[in-house]
């Protein structure tokens, strides 16, 4: 073989050749994409150059080559080189000569292109490669509920700078390609995707902000009148929220308890002092939502427990007295002797009851007396009884029967009593009536409330120095709320427990 023949059977050596190898440097500038021959990557393709190459050289000296087709020399380039990138770096003197062939220099091989494809030479097998190479397109524009369902952002449909060799018109055409399709219902907007230029200044449109400064500021504010202001409103919601506990707590209304003292002979809890509140009387005051807490009587000289605890303790954790029925006064009490042995009254009850009275009165809260208790409450001011109503007022009514509870009597509300306004329309009520003793002489600072309608007896009392010390002769807690029979006392225990709500701190 001689040294002066060429590798490329295709190119002979002459003008062309050294016109190639003149024009490779060139070419290879102006088309830095079009692959590059290598002589070493593929020696199938050397092989196949050299059995096509007297075919391809009769073509190529009869049709000249055509702007933007490619020659057989370029395609036997294309056919040498590999995918690599690296491969462009791999050029050898010898592979110029047919690198640099003008068809070739022009027609940038497309990605997808595979090696021995048809020539272009031959339109007939391959009618894309006659016609011309558009512009590369802008970057593709993926609709947004596309990549929204990958979990991806779709790209910034932004206009792509036309590789060397694409004139203006077909840069511009890509731009507005890319416009459209940003415009196209579901795509991305501009600019989506993009960071934010936080050094851009964009200033509020012009009306947006008001001239005049806001209506909550006074124009005397200073910082010392607002700090004011803060703090008066702070103690405001205190406060408020103080007021709510106390108001919407529960009510803890106290009874006093009757005392069963021991009997000489008796079964039970022999030598021992009981202390117990009758049920009826619990059960109206809890009618109200109220809690009840009886009273026990407080040793001040215990033996066996002895304690601290005293009367005043209950006045001040309780929110109001009722002092319930039972024995009757002992005539000692009210500085009286007693004219028969059988009605001695319990001296015991009537000191531990006075006393809680008294407590509850220094205390600002209300007491509400029934039966034995309107009397103990006239005898605390200094008044008197009669021990027995029957020796004491022959010409009065029958107040005690054996009846008990069913025993009743008319009684009136003199003109303006509290009574009178407490059960408007009502001048004249049914009462049960279950007792002997009443009220004689009145107590200080008293004024009558009730009297009973055919003897003219007291039945009911009221101390006017406190915000509610009232006392009733008869029984409320016996009688049925609304029943049309009997007075219905409800409005009686409504007034003593928003008394003792108002003045429960």
């Amino acid at each position: 073989m001689s040294d002066n023949k060429t590798e490329h059977p295709d190119h002979p050596e002459g003008s062309n050749g050294q016109a190639g190898n003149a024009n490779r440097p060139a070419d290879t500038a102006a088309t830095p994409s079009s692959p590059s021959s290598s002589h070493d990557s593929s020696p199938a393709g050397s092989s196949s150059t050299a059995s096509t190459g007297s075919a391809a050289a009769s073509t190529s000296s009869a049709a000249p080559a055509q702007p933007g087709a490619a020659t057989p020399a370029s395609e036997a380039a294309q056919r040498a080189s590999t995918d690599s990138p690296a491969s462009a770096s791999t050029v050898t003197p010898g592979e110029g000569a047919a690198a640099g062939s003008a068809g070739a220099s022009q027609a940038p091989r497309e990605p997808g292109v595979q090696q021995g494809a048809p020539s272009a030479a031959n339109p007939a097998a391959n009618p894309a490669a006659s016609a011309p190479r558009a512009a590369p397109s802008a970057a593709p524009n993926i609709p947004i509920e596309t990549t929204a369902d990958a979990g991806q952002r779709a790209p910034a449909p932004t206009a792509q700078p036309a590789p060397p060799g694409t004139d203006e018109a077909d840069s511009t055409a890509a731009v507005e390609t890319a416009e459209a399709a940003a415009a196209r219902p579901g795509a991305a907007p501009a600019g989506f995707g993009q960071a934010p230029d936080f050094t851009a200044q964009n200033p509020p449109p012009p009306g947006s902000i008001p001239t005049e400064p806001p209506r909550y500021l006074r124009p005397s504010d200073s910082a010392w009148s607002v700090f004011g202001r803060i703090v008066a409103a702070r103690a405001r919601q205190l406060f408020d929220r103080a007021g709510q506990r106390i108001t919407q707590r529960t009510l803890r209304i106290g009874v006093s308890a009757r005392i069963f003292h021991p009997e000489p002979g008796a079964q039970g809890l022999r030598g021992k002092t009981l202390q117990y509140l009758e049920e009826s009387i619990a059960h109206w005051v809890m009618s109200r939502d109220v809690i009840v807490f009886m009273i026990p009587t407080v040793g001040h000289q215990g033996m066996l427990h002895p304690s601290n605890i005293r009367l005043r303790d209950y006045a001040k954790h309780l929110d109001g007295l009722l002092l319930q029925g039972g024995a009757d006064v002992s005539p000692q009490t009210y500085a009286e002797v007693s004219p028969r042995p059988e009605w001695p009254g319990d001296r015991v009850r009537d000191m531990y009851e006075l006393e809680l009275l008294h407590e509850f009165v220094e205390s600002g809260k209300p007491v509400l007396g029934v039966c034995r208790g309107c009397q103990l409450i006239n005898v605390a001011f200094g008044g008197t009884l009669y021990q027995d109503i029957a020796s004491d007022v022959p010409t009065a009514g029958v107040h005690v029967s054996e009846h008990y509870d069913q025993h009743r009597h008319s009684i009136s509300f003199p003109e303006g009593s509290t009574f009178a306004s407490m059960f408007p329309g009502q001048r004249q009520a049914i009462v049960n009536s279950i007792h002997h003793q009443a009220v004689r002489s009145l107590g200080r600072d008293l004024t009558v409330e009730a009297v009973s309608a055919g003897d003219g007896l007291i039945e009911a009392v009221r101390y006017r120095r406190a915000p509610f010390v009232v006392g009733v002769q008869w029984h409320p807690e016996f009688h049925r709320a609304g029943g049309p029979e009997l007075l219905d006392c409800t409005p009686l225990l409504d007034t003593f427990l928003r008394s003792a709500r108002e003045t429960r701190f």
